[in-house]
């Protein structure tokens, strides 16, 4: 069994949500995690916001952002065990991220300290 992580990109973060649709989503992810962790395969996750993002560059430098105006935004992520890539992108096909024009999920397996796992 491998550990993957399903990195959440959204091509339409500018876009502002309704408040009831917030909800809505948040129901649908919580059931597709639901869905993982009832395979005893889910191992973590979280929504990242832009509040006090801050950007740490090559030369040390620190400035704002990233911002959520930009094409592409990094929006969350979860951790999922599986036997496979292709069985972590089954579980990605299910993610409600998915939903909106232009975003994806991106599946990458995880390295540990003892190696690849």
């Amino acid at each position: 069994m491998h550990e993957f992580m399903l990195i959440f990109r959204h091509e339409d973060g500018k876009k502002v949500a309704s408040p009831e649709q917030i909800q809505v989503w948040m129901q649908q992810t919580m059931d597709w995690i639901g869905g993982i962790a009832a395979q005893n395969k889910f191992i973590a996750g979280n929504g990242l916001l832009f509040d006090d993002a801050l950007v740490v560059h090559h030369n040390k430098v620190v400035t704002n952002g990233p911002f959520g105006d930009i094409k592409e935004t990094l929006a969350g992520y979860v951790m999922v065990k599986a036997e496979s890539a292709e069985e972590a992108a089954e579980f990605a096909k299910g993610c409600p991220v998915l939903q909106g024009e232009g975003n994806t999920v991106e599946v990458r397996r995880i390295v540990t300290g003892d190696g690849v796992h």
